[in-house]
């Protein structure tokens, strides 16, 4: 084919180069066509050179070579081929229609830079470019392959442009393409365009690392090569085909993980990536097994991403282990279609003409993504759409809209709460319901990218201590402890007082009898400046509310010996300084007794439980508690079932629970054996006689062979 070619288009420009790369792949026909793009195309830009002095053909061909080395169709090479002449030269759409069909004419249009359409601002024509190419690129994927094809292309060839604009480029470049390119599966094209984006936008920071690594680069070498050749028999020993490939890590990740971890770079440079690529699924587990064997696994560092790929179509096993004289060793495991998936992402399997495209997974996945854009395209601000399509590129940032259309930035995960207290602190204090899109939702629902959340405050609320279980901003966590602590503060003066206050009945005497003066010397002696703070020990358990009252009135502590003890009536809305034992599970109806802990205030066990062994060698830390005749809240208790082995068992016994009216708050299966099963069921129940009905209920049930309520 390429002996046939006339000389205009068999001189350099890497013309025969790139059709030397689509003969592999695409049949003569087609061939021909290219051949006549680069010829139409070398005509429109004849005269033209690039700032580097070259005819500006070579750009064109540059690209076009990228795409074909990823197996593009003839579409998007030609497409590659021409993708400057609407915009550079005389040539229009027209003329692409008529010659090289809609579908070409439409590839160029959305890969064009539209600088003839006049902006306000730099950033905004920016980001009117960047969202027509995003929405051109809905409609076609190829548009942004063309796309990522050009910008790697024009960094590889920037030296020639001055410094600023090299800047610019390339913190674009880090901020906008390599992440496309990631989220696209492009991994050798991400890698080229984070590293070339790293040397212009850092330049002293790139020759340092590069210089450092070209020194090291000789003892690396070595070890990869000869754990490399330890991989490689251990393979040929269990007869299993595949190739080990030690690769060394790019600059761009170098940086970045000393910058994000804070590490030197002898502890980033010391880490050692293989490959090992093998023919099928089977063999990738047994090489795993067999690497585990050669060398120690480190302990959390393995993940399966052949069962569960990444959003990108991503697949391979990856582990990481201790391997001579400690080295860690990064090792990825994956067939050949694997590899290939990672090196090119969506054009790995490129069927665009094929009726059956959406069965290419990497590609479903990227379209998924790219679908979810449409939506953004009535809105008003081009840079906000950026913004928005720029931070779903990276997965541990989140951006929402507020009502009226500003963009909030909040971490991945992050809830309606966290939102709230990123508007404004007593926003998030006094929140009570939120709306996502104008629909109600709890409080603790995650947010995505693109929605747009509504706050419904309340005047006098308050923050929940259970938000702290489900908020991920720094700020929401700040602001909810804050209010706990002064709340928390208020509680134990409260409870403080009242400690007191019966300890100083029990001594027939009361607080209102004790009298300023005598308080005024009480507080002096204990170092105290007011009331509050003697209050506050006293609730938080620092202080013994009787050892207290017998100083306040002049006691020795033995002459306290046959008093009666102080009685606490609790109700269970005393707040967080009074809490209920977890050992044993007390509620109402339920003898117990208080345990006087210091910065926790009050604990409630029952008289039965197991822990007052250790607590009675201190005696004058309990209290005497009795419960209110009333109670009004729910309290948590634990029931043990014994039951058949039978399916359904479970779900029979959770629903005759609920019948009951209480709700289950965890489930645990304690043993197993043949014919017999032990459940542990957390309810939420009123008192002792909502419990006693719930357990003979369950009883009484067929498949249940025993029930109890054990003491801890």
């Amino acid at each position: 084919m390429l002996s046939k070619l006339p000389p205009a288009l068999g001189g350099d420009n890497g013309l025969r180069a790139l059709l030397t790369d689509l003969e592999s792949y695409l049949p003569p026909k087609q061939i021909d066509t290219v051949a006549r793009a680069y010829q139409f195309g070398a005509d429109a830009h004849d005269g033209q050179t690039r700032k580097t002095g070259e005819p500006y053909i070579t750009h064109p061909v540059a690209v076009a070579q990228q795409l074909g080395r990823m197996h593009l169709d003839v579409e998007a090479i030609v497409a590659a081929l021409l993708h400057d002449v609407v915009e550079d030269t005389d040539a229009t759409l027209e003329d692409l229609t008529e010659r090289f069909g809609a579908e070409v004419a439409a590839l160029v249009d959305g890969v064009s830079k539209l600088d003839q359409i006049q902006f306000r601002s730099r950033a905004e024509a920016q980001a009117e470019s960047f969202r027509k190419m995003m929405l051109a690129m809905i409609e076609d994927i190829r548009v942004i392959l063309v796309k990522l094809a050009d910008r790697l292309h024009n960094m590889q060839t920037m030296s020639a442009m001055p410094t600023e604009k090299q800047r610019r480029i390339a913190r674009e470049t880090l901020d906008i393409y390599a992440p496309i390119a990631n989220r696209l599966g492009i991994n050798s094209m991400k890698v080229d365009l984070e590293d070339l984006g790293f040397r212009y936008l850092y330049p002293m920071r790139y020759r340092v690392l590069d210089k450092a690594l070209r020194r090291s680069k000789g003892s690396q070498r070595q070890i990869v090569r000869k754990i490399s050749e330890e991989l490689g028999r251990a393979l040929a020993s269990e007869g299993i085909a595949g190739d080990v490939i030690g690769r060394e890590k790019h600059l761009y990740s170098i940086y970045r993980k000393m910058s994000e971890k804070k590490r030197t770079l002898s502890d980033v440079v010391d880490v050692y990536g293989f490959r090992i690529i093998v023919d099928d699924v089977t063999s990738c587990y047994q090489v795993l097994g067999l690497v585990h064997g050669l060398y120690k696994p480190m302990p959390g560092r393995f993940k399966d991403y052949i069962a569960i790929p990444r959003v990108n179509g991503y697949q391979s096993l990856h582990t990481t282990l201790f391997g001579p004289k400690g080295l860690p060793l990064e090792v990825q495991i994956r067939t050949r279609e694997m590899d290939r998936v990672a090196e090119s992402g969506v054009a790995s399997h490129w069927q665009y003409k094929a009726e059956d495209r959406a069965d290419a997974t990497p590609q479903r996945r990227a379209r998924e993504w790219l679908s979810k854009l449409e939506e953004l395209q009535a809105e008003d601000s081009s840079e906000e759409f950026l913004e928005t399509v720029k931070v779903d590129l990276f997965p541990d940032k989140i951006y929402v809209f507020t009502p009226k259309g500003d963009i909030m930035p909040l971490p991945k995960g992050a809830t309606t709460v966290d939102f709230a207290y990123a508007v404004h602190t007593d926003i998030g204090d006094r929140c009570v319901a939120a709306k996502i899109d104008r629909t109600l939702v709890p409080l603790r629902t995650a947010l995505e990218n693109g929605q747009t959340v509504e706050i419904v405050t309340a005047r006098g609320a308050k923050p929940n201590p259970n938000w702290l279980t489900f908020v991920r901003s720094a700020k929401a966590r700040t602001a909810i402890r804050h209010h706990m602590r002064n709340l928390r503060s208020n509680e134990s003066i409260d409870l403080g007082k009242r400690l007191l206050d019966r300890s100083l009945k029990d001594l027939n005497s009361s607080l209102r009898k004790i009298g300023k003066v005598r308080m005024k010397e009480a507080l002096d002696e204990l170092g105290l400046n007011n009331t509050s703070e003697l209050f506050e020990q006293l609730g938080l358990g620092e202080r013994l509310a009787p050892l207290t009252a017998r100083m306040l009135l002049g006691k020795s502590e033995n002459s306290a010996e046959n008093s009666e003890p102080a009685n606490l009536v609790i109700a269970g809305t005393e707040g967080m300084v009074v809490s209920y034992a977890k050992c044993c599970y007390p509620i109402p109806g339920d003898a117990v007794m208080g345990y006087l802990s210091s910065g926790r205030g009050i604990v409630i066990h029952r008289t039965c439980c197991g822990n007052l062994i250790n607590f009675r060698k201190q005696p004058e830390k309990w209290i005497a508690v009795s419960w209110e005749p009333e109670v009004k809240r729910e309290f948590h208790s634990q029931i043990q079932t014994d039951t058949q082995n039978k399916p359904g068992v479970l779900a029979e016994v959770a629903a005759t629970i609920g019948d009951c009216g209480s709700n289950i708050e965890q489930v645990e299966v304690l043993g197993r054996h043949d014919d017999c099963s032990v459940l542990s069921f957390l309810l939420l129940v009123r008192d002792r006689t909502h419990l006693a009905r719930i357990m003979r209920n369950v009883r009484n049930m067929p498949n249940v062979i025993r029930v109890n309520r054990d003491c801890a």
